[in-house]
């Protein structure tokens, strides 16, 4: 097109991406260059640039509106907008008051203003689809008589075998047929640790495959896939209408009907019942119109909401709707994800014993001398933690990986086995059971248990967990001040490392061994108990639940990119701690909204009486107008405070 040599690329991008914003960008340049192009005097000038801020910032008002009557046959507040906008300056033109037609403008402005932002709300549903579509492949080697054959998933069968190569992305659901390895399935269950697959065992489409080699069969079409679900319930739960916007919408449908038909009325009936002239009832019409525009009613709440989000986003917290500022306002349930969440999500050094007569140093080098050789993220745990000590360890050889047993190698001419338990003991002479008590306990507690061996004796345990988030027991133990009445934890991991973490960290109940449809049941199961429930997760997993809870609440730097496109508030530095503040700006906002209400229509009333008992002029109703609207805003803005 034309336009495009003129325009930089970048402005181009924004046009297509953000046309609302743009439009009600231009139509606020318009309305301050008409405005003073009047002050100074050139009102010619004035009278070309207003109608351009009238038709850029209220063509898609007037569209909606008027698509609305005819399609639906019902007013709502975006054609209100425009009568009462038209009405005010058709008035200025012919009572040659021409600051009336900028009152008109900014009635557009706000209401421009307004859409640009709830367009913007409505980007994220498809930012999320696409995020969630990128874990997933478009193909998959399928072997046919021995060879491999490369087959977009769409085409895959059920019974077809399926070829994956270590570090791949597992392309559908199926059952394990040859091989063995351990999968990163975070993304799907939430697990904190790689878990082991074999033989018979089932993995799912978006998990990561290790080190081994995978022959799956097909057991169920790839629509049917675990992630595909996933993507299905994001799209279910976030196009779902929730009951504070249809209460808007039907707020606005009658207060439209009510402000119009009154409008009607105060045009034809003053004549005949109290003998006005028809000029002053037109005009005192057209008042009416000006004065029952609900500006100051969307100036209580948008300025408001806006600050209370600034406030958020100085403090490291991202709202990226008002609307859920407010609703974390009302959350009387919260459910937490656990690893990542209220854990760190890394693997970790917490325990090391060594036997009597041995040292924690010598346990931790013969381990961190064969595990740095191991890709496995316990190994990599451990030798973090002998680095964090700052030891030194010599090379091993002949250093031999047995898959889901442990590690096997030489150091200085003596064997060093690393492993579990029944493996170790295989390799070496004797087995002490004095740390059988310690072992058992770790284990009880969640925690993976390594044995040490060198030169043909057992020399000591070191556990590795996913720790707790200093500040979780914290932030969990504000929350309850708070008042918020029920906290639980939701993971994929298993019970024995779930009742762990929550003790640990106070929360009231525990759900575990969940799939992500199975929080999202639990997430319905809340809110039909609490109404209000916030979900906090940082994984794919999470995404559904994020999506489905009333509000979402994603770890900003732990989080995926689909739960942060999913969730409508971002803790941008993972501080739990930080959710405690945004509840109480919510409430803080639900006050201020109400008061600001309360003053928007007691204005409108006292606008409406004087406009009948005391006959004041369109100025005088411009001004009470306008002042009400700009009392609201400056209300609004207390929430700037912290």
């Amino acid at each position: 097109m034309v336009y495009k040599s003129f325009l930089p690329p970048r402005l181009i991008a924004l046009l297509r991406e953000h046309p609302d914003a743009v439009a009600a960008t231009i139509c606020g340049l318009l309305v301050l260059l008409g405005l003073l192009a009047l002050n100074i005097g050139w009102v010619g000038l004035g009278l070309l640039i207003l109608p351009a801020a009238y038709v850029i910032g209220g063509y898609e008002s007037a569209r909606e509106g008027l698509t609305t009557l005819w399609q639906e046959k019902e007013l709502d507040v975006d054609l209100l907008m425009i009568v009462a906008a038209l009405g005010a300056a058709g008035l200025g033109l012919w009572r040659r008051e021409y600051y009336l037609i900028v009152d008109g403008a900014m009635l557009i402005l706000i209401f421009a203003s307004s859409g640009a932002i709830e367009g913007y709300a409505m980007q994220r549903t498809e930012r999320s689809i696409k995020s969630l579509m990128s874990l997933t492949t478009d193909t998959a080697r399928v072997l046919v008589n021995g060879q491999e054959k490369i087959t977009p998933i769409s085409e895959l069968k059920i019974g077809n075998q399926v070829l994956v190569k270590p570090g791949e992305l597992i392309p559908t659901d199926g059952l394990i047929i040859e091989g063995y390895s351990t999968l990163n399935q975070a993304s799907i269950t939430g697990e904190s640790m790689p878990v082991e697959k074999t033989l018979g065992d089932e993995v799912f489409a978006g998990t990561i495959n290790g080190n081994g080699v995978l022959r799956l069969k097909v057991h169920q079409p790839p629509e049917s896939s675990l992630i595909q679900r996933v993507i299905r319930l994001v799209e279910q739960a976030q196009t779902q209408t929730p009951p504070s916007q249809q209460f808007v919408e039907r707020f606005e449908k009658l207060y439209a009907r009510i402000i119009v038909l009154t409008g009607l009325m105060l045009v034809i009936l003053p004549p005949f019942l109290f003998g006005w002239s028809w000029e002053n009832t037109i005009y005192r019409a057209l008042i009416f119109l000006v004065v029952a525009s609900p500006c100051a009613l969307m100036a209580a709440i948008m300025p408001t909401l806006l600050s209370g989000i600034a406030n958020g986003a100085r403090q490291g917290i991202l709202f990226k709707n008002g609307a859920q500022l407010e609703m974390i306002g009302q959350v009387r349930a919260i459910a937490f994800d656990k690893t990542g969440t209220l854990t760190t999500g890394k693997p970790q050094v917490v325990k090391i014993i060594p036997v009597e007569n041995q040292t924690e140093t010598l346990l931790l080098q013969v381990a961190a001398a064969l595990e740095s050789l191991s890709e496995h993220p316990i190994g990599e745990a451990i030798v973090l933690a002998a680095k964090a000590k700052h030891l030194n360890w010599c090379e091993a050889v002949n250093v031999q990986a047995k898959s889901g047993r442990g590690i096997i190698g030489v150091i200085n001419n003596k064997q060093a086995v690393v492993g579990k338990a029944a493996f170790v003991q295989e390799q070496i002479n004797t087995f002490s059971s004095n740390l059988t008590h310690h072992y058992q306990q770790l284990e009880k507690e969640g925690k993976t248990v390594v044995w040490v061996a060198y030169a043909g004796e057992l020399i000591g345990i070191i556990a590795v967990a996913d720790t707790v988030r200093p500040e979780a027991a914290q932030a969990i133990s504000q929350l309850k001040k708070l008042g918020v009445e029920q906290i639980v934890m939701l993971t994929g991991d298993n019970e024995r490392t779930a009742h762990s973490i929550a003790f640990d960290v106070g929360v009231d109940e525990v759900y575990a061994e969940l799939l992500p449809e199975d929080k999202v049941n639990v997430i319905k199961y809340l809110q039909k108990q609490y109404k209000t429930v916030a979900m906090v997760g940082d994984g794919i997993n999470d995404a559904p639940a994020l999506a489905q809870a009333s509000v979402g609440i994603a770890m900003g730097i732990a989080g995926s990119d689909v739960a942060l496109e999913t969730a409508d508030i971002v803790l941008m530095a993972d501080r739990l701690e930080k959710l405690s503040h945004a509840i109480g700006l919510g409430r803080r906002s639900q006050v201020v909204v109400k008061q600001n209400i309360a003053i928007a229509l007691g204005s409108v009333f006292l606008l409406l009486i004087a406009n009948f008992v005391g006959n004041i002029t369109m100025p005088l109703g411009v001004i009470g107008h306008e002042g009400s609207t700009v009392i609201v805003t400056l209300s609004g803005l207390r929430l700037l405070r912290n």
